[in-house]
């Protein structure tokens, strides 16, 4: 054999094995997600997700967290209480195996932090009993030698950025670090983790670099079904070995905690997930388990999964069945909703059943995201009856019902409307109250849910909420009268949706650089996902008085609630959503604010939707890409209110057959599948 043939044996040789190393599943997991990404582009650069599953730090770092070098470099532990910080320079998880040499005997202990402010010798906390600190692990060793060091799996850390090594020693032992790995754990069905299905790009960098931090952010969420947070709690240390549901990968709340299936969670991540990733057997997964665990007799949901199974929550059990709704919108699963429908009928029944004489749901489910006050007739809960009635109604003609089951519910849900509108409008304030009590509490939550699913009923509420809506804001955000100190990520994700259902696209822009742009920043931060809440103040002591024992550290810095601004971005400045099962119908509606160009694009069971759009000096430009057989509603803006723009499609002016309707400052059209260009002058 040539030379020359053997190199390139042995080359190709070197090429599949590195391969083969970088693109490969968690542990014996199935490979069943995607390969590659769907839209291929410059935009990828702004992808978090790391090029291979086993990673190793960026940096190392002083005891205080000054750099010190780059990884690989000199790291070494000298006498006792000797450490150093490994900054791997985003949110990662999994298991640790170490490699390292010693002229004595002790032992290396490893502490893990989500932020900075975290690092030392103890573990920020995830084990959820606030008895005792997380702290940390420890590899041993009697003699001087070299050693390995892999986490045991119960160990599994799920959320962290920085890992700190210490000494621990009664002599003048001295211990070189050779290596460290990180087997990553979540998204444990993709052998690339950098295999999006959907994409967004524009002309504000810190607005890509916030909606790929949501995507990320759903991919640390994504987890092997095994690793769940231990319950009963542990009384110190941590524990991810519990159970969560079916399947492979499941969608819960935290990479670090609460490692659990939360669906009013999900009423954020999945439609964030379904743009982004594109993950939607995680998805399932995490709705097909609150079935599994339904009261067979009341109908009740609880309000999260396994191994925790909380319960008590009238919210979080209308949010599962909402859940339920989008996954259907967005995956066509039939065979899902068939399994499930007998289940959501009870489900349905013991929801309604709490509506009393004034036609508003009687809250006895108390439970729900962290608010202070719940109950009785709260406007929130009524918001997402709303919802859960008027999803339903499509969830019924979509499971093939021929009891009218949709004329039904949407007569409930119209009677809830007029119900809300009557006993929870302030009208001497131009908000909701909290609840139809004299309450002076005007709530972000039930306000900004009021336009989003559109329960008010002029369009003149909407703009008194919008604009009172500001009220809250601080630099960083907008404060939540419910949660009073605390900004919520997840109530502002409904927020900057809300303003952009009404076309009030600067503020939502605003608001998402507010208070997504200064945690993306924040160099305390992960500065890779989005957080959980934290306070007006700019400190991470997100519900300190409200169940966290005032243990700032428990916060979780990767919590897929707050990635509002990844569906928002896609669906409302883009424009681009799909209205029926995977996208036989969708919508196209863009919004410019003070961008100059954007385009996105994600898959579902019928091919790829994409869309763009580029400002002209004499007008706009629109181009489209969606399955052919699909029909769609255009929506463009007209170059002045209430005058019919120059409008060409593909070259020519509009048809007859896209029906152009003039509706104030818009201009609606048919539209359908293909390739297309509109041009608007």
């Amino acid at each position: 054999m040539a030379v020359r043939d053997v190199l390139f044996w042995l080359s190709t040789c070197f090429l599949l094995l590195n391969s083969a190393t970088s693109l490969q599943c968690w542990r014996n997991t199935t490979c069943s997600g995607p390969t590659d990404t769907a839209f291929p582009g410059p935009w990828e650069a702004n992808i978090f997700a790391p090029a291979s599953r086993t990673v190793s730090p960026a940096s190392i770092l002083s005891k205080s967290g000054e750099f010190i070098s780059k990884f690989p470099g000199i790291s070494q532990l000298s006498g006792n209480g000797s450490e150093l910080v490994f900054d791997f320079g985003i949110e990662v998880g999994g298991l640790v195996t170490l490699r390292y040499s010693t002229t004595g005997q002790g032992s290396i202990g490893l502490a893990f932090a989500e932020s900075k402010n975290w690092i030392g010798e103890w573990s920020d906390s995830s084990n959820g009993g606030f008895k005792g600190p997380d702290g940390a692990i420890y590899s041993a060793f009697n003699n001087s030698g070299t050693y390995s060091y892999t986490m045991p799996d119960l160990r599994l850390r799920g959320g962290f950025r920085y890992l700190t090594l210490f000494l621990i020693t009664n002599g003048t032992t001295t211990v070189d670090i050779k290596d460290i790995k990180l087997e990553i754990s979540f998204q444990p069905t993709w052998s690339n983790l950098k295999a999006y299905q959907g994409y967004f790009h524009c002309s504000d960098e810190l607005l890509n670099r916030i909606w790929y931090s949501g995507a990320y952010t759903l991919q640390t969420n994504a987890v092997p079904v095994n690793t769940g947070r231990q319950v009963p709690f542990v009384a110190k240390g941590w524990a991810n070995n519990g159970t969560l549901g079916p399947g492979d990968s499941i969608m819960v709340d935290g990479a670090k905690r609460d490692r659990a299936v939360w669906p009013g969670d999900m009423g954020i991540a999945v439609p964030s997930t379904f743009v982004s990733i594109g993950d939607l057997g995680s998805v399932k997964n995490a709705l097909q388990v609150m079935y599994n665990y339904q009261n067979p007799t009341t109908g009740a949901f609880p309000e999260a999964g396994p191994p925790l199974l909380q319960l008590g929550s009238d919210t979080y059990h209308m949010w599962t069945m909402i859940g339920t709704y989008n996954y259907i919108l967005y995956s066509n699963d039939t065979v899902f909703l068939q399994e499930n429908w007998g289940k959501y009928l009870l489900a349905m029944k013991f929801i309604y059943g709490k509506v009393g004489s004034s036609g508003l749901l009687n809250v006895t489910g108390l439970r729900d995201w962290a608010r202070w006050q719940t109950g009785f007739n709260g406007s929130e809960p009524n918001m997402i009856l709303y919802r859960t009635l008027l999803t339903g109604a499509d969830l019924s003609i979509w499971a093939g019902d021929l009891s009218n089951l949709s004329v039904t519910w949407q007569t409930r849900a119209e009677s809830l409307k007029t119900a809300i509108n009557q006993y929870c409008w302030d009208p001497s304030y131009g908000a909701f109250k909290d609840n139809a009590t004299a309450t002076t509490l005007h709530p972000q939550d039930a306000n900004s849910m009021s336009i989003l699913f559109d329960v008010v009923d002029t369009s003149a509420k909407a703009e008194n909420i919008s604009s009172n809506l500001l009220k809250n804001w601080t630099p960083i955000g907008a404060v939540t009268p419910e949660l009073p100190g605390n900004i919520s990520p997840f109530i502002s994700s409904f927020e900057i949706q809300a303003h952009f259902a009404i076309g009030q696209t600067a503020r939502a822009l605003d608001l998402i650089r507010r208070s997504w742009g200064w945690y993306i920043n924040n160099p305390l931060g992960s500065e890779s996902t989005v957080i959980e809440g934290y306070l007006e103040n700019g400190t991470f002591g997100y519900r300190s008085s409200r169940g966290y024992a005032f243990d700032a550290s428990y916060v979780s810095m990767s919590h897929g609630w707050g990635s509002g601004p990844t569906s928002a971005l896609t669906e409302f400045i883009v424009g681009l959503s799909v209205t029926s099962p995977a996208g036989g119908s969708w919508k196209l509606a863009p919004q410019f604010g003070d961008l100059r160009s954007a385009e996105a694009g994600f898959m579902t069971s019928l091919g790829k939707f994409q869309a763009s759009w580029n400002l002209r000096h004499d007008g706009y430009s629109l181009s489209y890409n969606v399955p052919r057989g699909t029909t769609g509603e255009i929506v463009l803006h007209c170059q002045s209110v209430g005058k019919f723009p120059r409008i060409t499609i593909d070259g020519r002016p509009v048809s007859r057959e896209a029906n152009p309707q003039l509706e104030g400052p818009v201009i609606l059209l048919n539209g359908v599948g293909g390739s297309h260009t509109i041009v608007v002058r």
